[in-house]
């Protein structure tokens, strides 16, 4: 999911999907070197905790258990598919998100705030306040999620009483600070870490007969039950919960472009999301289809299951017959999503601050202690965090979906948004005789990665609707209820949307491209300059040992 961030130290100042957001810490820029400089007072976040958090940040509910509903409604390889459509548009949409943030690393409001000054007030208005609701549902969402996985032990101790252990533990962490939250999440994206890598290579060792007591496996789930589970019904069916599970790998270019050198931070950036996307997310998915039949009665929407492990990482591992492996994974997991769960607080109160700060909230939540914690904001989210509570209520999964959903379509606008904010600035640039020599990164993809970008996610969104319209679980029958539980996210950006639109009387769709201000706030790069740092990298490359032009090729 989504995964988090902040103001860090004088190298990077956000670390993971959303404290960018709240970031309005003020900047200096060095011309000479074109870099960008973070001079907030707040250290307490080093490079350690943000290379991890890049490498796992937001590793939760998503991947390790959503996907298993996944495996069950749309089969192996549907599910595959689904994960490869969603990530192939996340990695054209870092492009566009890479290139936004070097132009403005100074704009307090993130992404939100692109959208205000290149496309409308009101479509920055609606989506800032969507993708605030969606963190404001991640906490709830990953402890509803973490007191499922304690089922795995316990079946019968009441869900509320871990829940609010949980939701304790995380608030006593986000109110020590930036510190208490930055050391925590090291340590359990650590864990998270070494364990998918045990995951892999146990998965590869049990596939081929090696562990376990299944035998050869290779491909045997794909041919019996088959790869599909509901046709291309299904691979529609998967395609949000896979967007929920990818969720804030935009912000890896904020934390980029926040680096002394941006124009080398931001194609490391997005070479690392294909290698997230390939090692941590297809490989994985790949073998938990190798290793899980979709209509195991154990997954998650299957109808078989009681509350037993419903994570699939969970159930490949059980059908070696492992003894203790299945409990330390789901012992991993659990640790997984009170990670998420504890960014989602930290992420969800500096969103509201922020919002806060531009003028879409209350000007009460403009605030911050003397340890720059957003007090009044985190109180406003760890309230929420409350609804967590319905824990107890029996039809658990039901929950699950409804919380799913509202994030996974969050992601969906603000991936959307992001690409018609870069096609506006780039129309406006050349309506206005701008050159994208000025810009400080320019997105490998262009204006036709973010055209194919939108393409995929109003093809999700129109799918989603259809399959949320008419699911297969009732024989494509109207279920009004099931529409809800999957698409009540749209109906809340429409009315925020309508509503900023009736409040201010703009009643246009967007910003004339003449009219788009390019000036306010946008770092303009000297052309020259730009040309004699690529050339004399070219030399250093050229001239120094093969390793590092390894590296750099592929780093």
């Amino acid at each position: 999911m989504p995964d988090t961030k902040l103001e860090l130290s004088n190298t990077v100042s956000d670390i993971s999907p959303s404290d960018s957001i709240g970031s309005n810490a003020p900047r200096e820029y060095d011309l000479e070197n074109n870099d960008v400089e973070s001079k907030s007072e707040d250290n307490a976040i080093s490079n350690r905790h943000v290379v991890m958090l890049a490498l796992a940040g937001g590793l939760g509910t998503g991947l390790l258990v959503g996907v298993g509903g996944g495996l069950a409604r749309s089969g192996p390889a549907g599910l595959l598919m689904a994960f490869t459509i969603v990530g192939a548009m996340v990695y054209l949409t870092m492009g566009a998100a890479g290139e936004l943030a070097v132009a403005y690393s100074a704009v307090p409001g993130g992404f939100n705030s692109y959208a205000r000054r290149l496309v409308d007030p009101s479509l920055s208005f609606a989506v800032a306040w969507n993708y605030c609701i969606n963190w404001f549902t991640v906490l709830p969402l990953e402890l509803v999620t973490a007191s499922m996985t304690i089922k795995f032990w316990d079946p019968h101790t009441n869900a509320d009483l871990y829940v609010s252990i949980l939701l304790v533990m995380v608030c006593i962490i986000n109110f020590i600070g930036a510190r208490g939250y930055a050391e925590a999440e090291f340590w359990a994206n650590s864990i998270k870490v070494t364990m998918l890598v045990g995951f892999i290579v146990l998965g590869i060792l049990m596939d081929v007969g090696i562990c376990g007591t299944q035998g050869k496996v290779l491909f045997k789930y794909f041919s019996n039950p088959g790869p599909f589970a509901n046709g291309f019904k299904g691979v529609c069916a998967v395609l949000v919960t896979c967007a929920f599970s990818l969720g804030g790998t935009e912000f890896m270019a904020l934390s980029a472009a926040d680096q002394k050198k941006p124009r080398r931070a931001i194609p490391s950036a997005v070479k690392q999301v294909g290698y997230r996307l390939i090692f941590v997310y297809l490989l994985s998915i790949l073998l938990i289809g190798m290793l899980v039949p979709y209509d195991s009665p154990f997954l998650m929407g299957s109808g078989g299951n009681r509350g037993a492990p419903v994570s699939p990482f969970v159930i490949a591992v059980n059908s070696g017959s492992f003894k203790a492996l299945p409990h330390i994974i789901n012992a991993v997991i659990l640790v997984a999503l009170f990670s998420v769960a504890n960014a989602a607080l930290y992420c969800s109160s500096r969103t509201f601050y922020s919002l806060a700060q531009q003028g879409y909230a209350p000007k009460w939540f403009d605030f911050v202690d003397r340890k720059k914690r957003p007090t009044r904001a985190m109180l406003l989210s760890s309230t929420l965090g409350l609804f967590s509570l319905i824990a107890a209520y029996p039809d658990q999964e039901s929950i699950f979906v409804w919380l799913l959903s509202l994030s996974g379509l969050a992601s969906l606008f603000t991936w959307g948004t992001i690409n018609i904010s870069f096609l506006r600035m780039r129309s406006a640039m050349n309506v206005q005789g701008f050159s994208t020599s000025e810009l400080g990164y320019v997105s490998y993809f262009g204006t036709p990665g973010s055209w194919v970008a939108i393409v995929i996610i109003v093809g999700t969104l129109v799918s989603h609707f259809w399959v949320s319209l008419f699911p297969f679980e009732t024989n494509g029958v109207f279920d009004p209820v099931n529409f809800l539980q999957n698409y009540s996210g749209f109906p809340v950006l429409l009315v925020f949307y309508i509503s900023h639109k009736v409040y201010t009387r703009n009643w246009r769709i967007c910003i004339p491209a003449d009219e788009i201000d390019l000036v306010t706030d946008r770092k303009i790069f000297d052309a020259d300059v730009l040309y004699q740092e690529h050339i004399e990298e070219e030399r250093r490359l050229k001239e120094g040992p093969l390793f590092k032009r390894i590296v750099a090729f592929w780093c």
